[in-house]
């Protein structure tokens, strides 16, 4: 038992374990996640798509072999720290006992007839306390910046929670896409709520590249009839219902209406790649493939835009019958399609936004771990342990200075405090440095 737990707890499993995790995460970013077999298949051939399929490489961060890193690697830190602790304990309370404090571990030593308590006020050290040594001599003592010794063991839980918080968010987050032109609403998957974009804006520099896309968005519960509103920008989330909203792309579309004999038979919006059936002959679909907002065709290639500003807009469509493609062509601003009876046109093209909905439940344990995480890094680098003590002896006081990092500043800085306060420092280059 304890040569797997001496292993577990030890720096080359750590490294494997990384090692495995930054490959697989590699992995499973080349691959697309969550496509189904067929279209592995397409791109990668079918055996290549059985062994993607099989090893769940299609949704990486929900297999048993991504929770069975994480969750090895989270026993490695833990082990790791548990094992640590009783020897750290021993060490901070070591330090902090004058009786343990000998000359042969200081890293530094001065002699002289000054007052010590100068050199403790030199050194930042606290008020020191009076004491006796073993042989009845008059001593001083005081320790400090013992946290310092805690550095690495809040660094190593900082990255336990890090792990944790990330692993556990992976496997549990929620995530969906609703993409909708202004004036819509459109309903979030599995979560009751609905979306509004009630504008869509493009902001653009004088020389016409865009600058930024801006979302308006209204969400409702209708079950609770509760209402949040927020907005969506490139880099700037909307928080509503607690899942947040990322304004992930853009692209066209446009209102359709459809006549039967001259009269308005029924109006909608679509987003290209959208269709909506004929009203009351629901065989007859309308399907609006693309739109061009700069529309140019060249003999013997397919429709492209010249640019995306409404120059000379066309519409892209499709009719079907009963699943029979009965016709398709691109309908420039203002001429429409007639089908029997039935008359469709397009008009007013703008932007939908396409937006990507999250929510990651364990965001606040990753943050937690990353603040821990960084107050371990300052305590380990910055925050030095020092003990100083002084004992008095016949021809004045004899001063020790420890510290457990940075040995050689210290000895500067403890022969500067010397000088100072009228001690000579001895030359000496013992001790510091663990």
């Amino acid at each position: 038992m304890k040569r797997i737990g001496k292993f577990l707890s030890s720096m080359p499993f750590a490294i494997t374990l990384l090692v495995l995790l930054a490959a697989a995460c590699a992995m499973s970013s080349a691959i697309p996640q969550g496509a189904t077999w067929e279209q592995y298949a397409v791109q990668y051939g079918e055996r290549t798509a059985g062994w993607i399929v099989g090893l769940q490489l299609d949704d990486a961060f929900h297999s048993w072999w991504f929770i069975g890193l994480s969750a090895f690697l989270c026993l490695n830190l833990l082990c790791c720290n548990l094992i640590r602790l009783p020897s750290l304990l021993k060490r901070v309370r070591a330090f902090g006992n004058p009786e343990k404090m000998i000359s042969a571990n200081a890293t530094a030593e001065a002699q002289g007839t000054g007052d010590p308590q100068q050199m403790f006020t030199a050194l930042r050290m606290g008020k020191p306390a009076g004491r006796k040594t073993g042989d009845g001599r008059e001593m001083l003592f005081s320790a400090g910046n013992r946290a310092g010794f805690w550095g690495a063991w809040i660094c190593h839980m900082g990255i336990l929670l890090l792990i944790l918080g990330f692993a556990l968010g992976q496997m549990t987050a929620e995530k969906y896409t609703v993409y909708a032109l202004p004036g819509q609403t459109k309903p979030l998957e599995n979560t009751g709520l609905t979306v509004r974009v009630d504008d869509f804006r493009t902001e653009r520099a004088e020389s016409g590249a865009v600058q930024q896309y801006t979302a308006m968005l209204t969400v409702s519960d209708p079950e609770n009839h509760t209402v949040e509103s927020g907005t969506a920008s490139v880099n700037a989330p909307a928080a509503l219902f607690g899942y947040k909203f990322f304004q992930n792309s853009v692209g066209w579309g446009a209102d359709v209406t459809v006549l039967k004999n001259g009269e308005v038979l029924q109006k909608d919006s679509l987003c290209a790649g959208e269709y909506i059936p004929v009203k009351d002959k629901q065989e007859l679909v309308v399907y609006l493939q693309a739109f061009y907002p700069d529309y140019v065709q060249m003999t013997g290639m397919s429709p492209m835009t010249a640019s995306e500003e409404l120059n000379n807009p066309a519409y892209l469509y499709r009719i079907y019958y009963k699943g029979e493609l009965l016709g398709m062509n691109a309908l420039m601003s203002g001429e429409e399609v007639t089908i029997d009876e039935y008359t469709v046109r397009f008009d007013h093209p703008r932007n939908y936004t396409l937006l990507a909905v999250k929510r990651d439940r364990f965001t606040f344990l990753v943050l937690l771990g990353g603040l821990i995480t960084l107050a371990g890094l300052v305590l380990a680098f910055w925050v030095q342990p020092r003990a100083v003590w002084a004992v008095r002896e016949d021809n004045g006081w004899h001063v020790y200075g420890m510290n457990r990092k940075g040995g050689a500043l210290f000895r500067d800085e403890f022969g500067k405090a010397a000088a100072a306060t009228g001690f000579t420092a001895a030359d000496t280059e013992k001790g510091g440095n663990d």
